[in-house]
């Protein structure tokens, strides 16, 4: 939970930054393609494989490829097509795909999971809704393929980590999730980029923040702590980052915000925090009283 809460901190700052420094100026391919080669070079000194370990590498490419690679890909494009305020009451639907996809590879279902992802989804809603246009339902589609890209690999890390030896060090092996992502960003760019390419040092400087800071050190803290909650709180915590960006936008470039509806909502999805810590206590106790 708490590399969740630091993550969630670290990505809040994230939003404005592309929104104002990046967004529509500097080629999202080759946005992409910066970020995920930078988080690589920072792990890269890590990097520490056995012949044993080469099919878990494998996997984490596959994983790094889907849920940071593609997912940037959808999500970027994502901007071509909505408004700002429409990508991001769309996001608000990826608790329910981290609980589905949890339950899928379990074989079973979680109805505590899903009635809190839901409350989280309510909670966004309240903080994010505004007026949609008339013409979005490409760019809602280009959106849910991000959000299940992102909860897919949140979950098969989840599981995959989870049939590792629990004295695996993390951090030696976490380079081959960025090498996918980068493999993915590299073929996007050269089919797909344009020559945009960011003409301010406060640009550059972001971009080098957004690359070993917000992907390099954020996914992997995120996907760390994914191991060590259950998937309850992982689906809440997908939409906890909604009311901390809408705060820290508000406190830094002084935008405009719904005090009233930032507070309702963030309620909701406090309030599903709590039933999914609540919940399991409540049931062991009923279960030693009999």
């Amino acid at each position: 939970m708490p590399y969740l809460l630091f993550v969630t901190l670290l990505w809040a700052f994230s939003f404005s930054f592309i929104g104002v420094y990046l967004a529509g100026q500097v080629d999202a391919y080759f946005m992409v393609l910066t970020r995920t080669l930078l988080a690589l070079v920072v792990f890269l000194p890590f990097m520490r494989l056995s012949k044993q370990q080469w099919r878990l590498a494998s996997m984490l490419m596959a994983i790094g490829a889907v849920q940071l690679g593609v997912m940037y890909l959808f999500y970027y494009h994502s901007f071509l097509l909505l408004t700002v305020p429409e990508v991001l009451i769309f996001t608000i639907f990826t608790p329910l795909y981290v609980t589905l996809f949890n339950d899928l590879l379990c074989g079973r279902f979680h109805r505590r999971y899903l009635l809190t992802a839901v409350l989280a989804v309510l909670g966004a809603a309240v903080i994010r809704y505004d007026r949609l246009t008339s013409d979005y339902l490409l760019g809602f589609a280009v959106v849910q393929g991000a959000n299940l890209c992102f909860a897919l690999g949140q979950v098969g890390y989840k599981w995959l980590m989870a049939r590792q030896p629990a004295t695996l060090p993390q951090h030696q092996v976490f380079g081959c999730f960025f090498l996918g992502a980068a493999c993915v960003a590299a073929v996007a760019w050269f089919w797909l980029g344009s020559a945009r390419y960011p003409t301010t040092s406060i640009q550059w400087g972001l971009l080098l923040w957004l690359g070993a800071g917000a992907s390099g050190l954020g996914y992997f803290l995120w996907n760390k702590g994914a191991t060590q909650v259950n998937a309850g709180v992982l689906a809440v915590m997908n939409n906890a980052l909604i009311p901390a960006g809408l705060v820290v936008n508000l406190l830094i470039w002084n935008q405009q915000a719904d005090l009233l509806r930032l507070g309702a909502g963030g309620a909701l999805i406090f309030l599903s925090l709590f039933l999914n810590e609540h919940w399991p206590r409540r049931h062991r106790t009923a279960a030693s009283a009999h």
